[in-house]
């Protein structure tokens, strides 16, 4: 069971509705040796096996990249408008937390990197690292990080369409770690440790997230968190630690 941090304040209050009906981004279940958070759950034992041990034919891919530790937000185009995204769907200029306005102000900076890359409908989603949750960074890129592009509200697109898409705007993708058939958590961790710098944590890093893709399309999606892991080690809504990022 994970600790809970007494200096983060739960502030539930009305957000109005969310722009589309649905959360930002899902729970990824956990593989079977990773530290379960609250309210979080196991994959089921055949997937982790594909993941983990042997892919069920040359039609898998499993791509496994480093798990960043911020706050889940997204860039929804809707009606030829942007709309930065919390990770329960609320719309970010409503929300009462600092890493939200920091992100809602990114996003009016870099409004035509955003714009020109999403079509009608879509949204991309990633890791937002202003504020220090439980890993600290020293990073030497923006502190936006991206990992998904959905065109639907429940479908992911490609690994491999995906950097095609983000990288020509100049978006920071998650360390790969592996890509090619099924790895071992202490395998790709192995490789994940053996350099910290590619996002500059300073604290051991959170874990991994292992993506399956089968016949060109997501299958699903797995990771694994450290069981010394604590959520929220620095977080303090009245006086915030920050990350460092590199600023234009």
């Amino acid at each position: 069971m994970q600790k809970h941090n007494p200096k983060i304040k739960i502030q539930k209050e009305d957000r109005g509705e969310k722009p589309l009906g649905i959360n930002n981004y899902g729970h990824i279940p956990h593989l079977p040796n990773s530290r379960l958070g609250s309210g979080d759950h196991h994959i089921q034992a055949g997937q982790a096996e594909i993941a983990t041990i042997k892919t069920r034919d040359f039609r898998d891919l499993v791509i496994v990249q480093e798990k960043l530790d911020g706050a889940n937000v997204g860039v929804l185009k809707l009606n030829d408008k942007l709309i930065a995204l919390t990770r329960s769907g609320h719309d970010c200029e409503k929300s009462p937390y600092l890493a939200h306005k920091l992100f809602l102000e990114f996003v009016e900076k870099n409004h035509n990197r955003f714009f020109n890359l999403l079509k009608e409908g879509e949204r991309i989603a990633g890791e937002w690292l202003t504020i220090t949750h439980g890993t600290h960074y020293n990073m030497p890129h923006e502190p936006f990080v991206a990992f998904d592009i959905f065109p639907k509200k429940h479908q992911r697109i490609t690994y491999h369409e995906f950097l095609l898409r983000v990288l020509p705007f100049g978006f920071v993708v998650p360390r790969l770690v592996h890509l090619g058939s099924a790895i071992s958590t202490n395998s790709a961790l192995r490789r994940l440790e053996a350099d910290k710098s590619y996002h500059g944590a300073i604290d051991d890093i959170e874990g991994l997230v292992y993506r399956v893709e089968r016949d060109n399309k997501v299958d699903f999606l797995c990771k694994f968190v450290r069981h010394d892991k604590q959520d929220g080690l620095y977080l303090d809504e009245e006086n915030p630690v920050f990350n460092q990022f590199l600023t234009d």
